[in-house]
């Protein structure tokens, strides 16, 4: 099997598809557009055919202009061959404000359809640009059923094949799932042998709900902590690794895809992504399962974190957003 033809079916009966790879574009420093626009162009020649922005990463337009040029060389036959994936900020978490959010990361992009639309964060924040941190005063009360609504509009217009949340935890998809009349289709969250999800996966497969994984690889420092990358430096993976004449992301990355999870990894780096995608035709041992599985498990990507250490939380607590439910 190739990364080009493992894919898997979502729930949502107008979509295409989801390809088990997608290539980010999330980055914790600004990234010019032509490096963004380049690397997306080298991903899909590399045979990625699922791409990730979201508008606050700041990639929808340089991702966009990518998959028009990749179709004007025929690296593609058209964006149809495509997966693109976008997410709705927290600023525009307001059931008035879905619709227009998405119109404008069309407008972006330049397409007529995203394949995925997500929710980036079950975080509400007062509307206006973007800030990042954003001001703790700022966080206003998430209203679920009005905002799921607006996104099963989108749904039900075309703009958005498929619908979805990011970040959620079973919570927050127990509030989804009391209100919607169409399901979420991913739960795109942190996953990889560091963070595993157990409970949230086991809640997701027993409700049809596909869950992807960002940061695959451990993730970007996106707190300025300094902090060293748990998933590249663990020496379980690399006993792993060295065993089985791969690297430590390869290892990652193939135990992901082999619990039937979608991965979404960044890296502008050609000779990198094209190592990422190499994770067809081996596989672990079941011993390597068993190691990995006993790997010490800490979450790196916190809700809090959206925010500023200043100030304080006036109207929302955070603390479940955070909860570790392994």
């Amino acid at each position: 099997m190739t990364a080009a033809a493992a894919e898997v079916a979502l729930r949502s009966g107008s979509a295409r598809p989801m390809p088990a790879v997608g290539m980010g574009t999330a980055s914790p420093t600004p990234v010019p557009q032509e490096d963004t626009k380049g690397a997306v162009l080298a991903a899909i020649e590399a045979g990625y055919r699922h791409l990730d922005t979201a508008l606050m990463y700041g990639t929808e337009r340089p991702l966009g202009e990518a998959v028009a040029e990749a179709a004007r060389r025929g690296l593609v036959a058209s964006r149809e061959e495509l997966f693109v994936t976008s997410k709705l900020w927290c600023t525009q978490c307001h059931p008035d404000l879905v619709l227009p959010a998405l119109r404008q990361t069309l407008q972006n992009m330049q397409m007529e359809y995203v394949d995925l639309y997500l929710i980036h964060w079950p975080v509400c924040t007062k509307p206006g640009p973007i800030t990042w941190p954003a001001r703790r005063e700022d966080a206003v009360p998430f209203d679920f059923e009005g905002v799921w609504r607006a996104m099963e509009e989108c749904h039900r217009l075309g703009l958005a094949r498929a619908i979805g949340v990011s970040n959620f935890t079973t919570k927050h998809l127990d509030r989804v799932l009391a209100a919607a009349t169409i399901p979420p289709a991913v739960n795109q969250v942190e996953l990889n042998p560091v963070w595993q999800q157990r409970t949230l996966r086991e809640y997701c497969a027993e409700r049809g709900i596909h869950v992807a994984a960002y940061s695959p690889l451990g993730g970007q420092d996106w707190s300025g902590s300094g902090e060293g990358n748990a998933v590249l430096e663990s020496e379980v993976l690399a006993e792993i690794a060295k065993a089985r004449g791969k690297t430590v992301a390869q290892v990652s990355l193939r135990w992901i895809h082999e619990q039937g999870v979608t991965w979404i990894v960044k890296s502008y780096n050609k000779e990198r992504l094209k190592q990422n995608i190499d994770v067809f035709g081996w596989e672990l041992t079941d011993e390597d399962r068993l190691k990995i599985s006993q790997i010490p498990q800490k979450k790196c990507v916190t809700a809090a974190a959206l925010f500023s250490p200043e100030g304080e939380f006036t109207s929302v607590d955070l603390s479940d957003m955070d909860i570790v439910e392994e």
